[in-house]
C-alpha cells in the first residue's frame, strides 16, 4: 500500500480530507451539516482516488467523479432520509430530482467540485510513491 510521508496509507488521508471537507462546503453553501455527510465525503474521496488512478481522459474522470458522489449521495439519502426518515435533506422541489435525494444540478456542483478533488487525488497519490 502507498504511504504518504511513510506514514499515512493515501485513501485514508484522502478519507479523512473528505470527511473534513464535504460537511464543510455543506456549512458555508447551507449554514448547517450532518454527521453522515463526514461519511458521504470520505467515501467520496476515496471512489475520486479509485478514479484518479484509471487511464480516463481527465473530463470523463470528473464525470466519473460527479457520478459517483451523486451515487454514495443517493446511497446515504435512501438510508438515512427514507428508511430511517431523519429528513436531513430534500431535493424534491429542485429540478430533475430522483426520490428527493439527488437531483441534476448538484451532479453539476459535484462535476465542478471534482475538478480539483481529483487533482488532488493524483497529487497525494504521486507523493505517497
Amino acid at each position: 500500500m502507498k504511504l504518504l510521508f511513510g506514514i499515512v496509507p493515501a485513501p485514508i488521508l484522502l478519507f479523512v480530507l473528505g470527511a473534513a471537507g464535504y460537511p464543510l462546503i455543506e456549512l458555508c453553501w447551507r449554514g448547517r451539516t450532518h454527521w453522515t455527510m463526514s461519511l458521504a465525503g470520505g467515501v467520496s474521496m476515496v471512489l475520486l482516488l479509485l478514479i484518479s488512478r484509471s487511464a480516463l481522459p481527465l473530463p470523463l474522470m470528473w464525470l466519473a467523479g460527479a457520478l459517483a458522489i451523486t451515487a454514495v449521495e443517493f446511497s446515504i439519502g435512501c438510508v438515512v432520509n427514507l428508511g430511517l426518515h431523519w429528513e436531513i435533506w430534500d431535493y424534491s422541489k429542485l429540478p430533475l430530482n430522483l426520490l428527493g435525494q439527488i437531483c441534476l444540478p448538484f451532479t453539476a456542483v459535484w462535476f465542478v467540485l471534482s475538478i480539483p478533488a481529483v487533482s488532488l487525488c493524483q497529487i497525494i497519490d504521486r507523493a505517497a510513491g
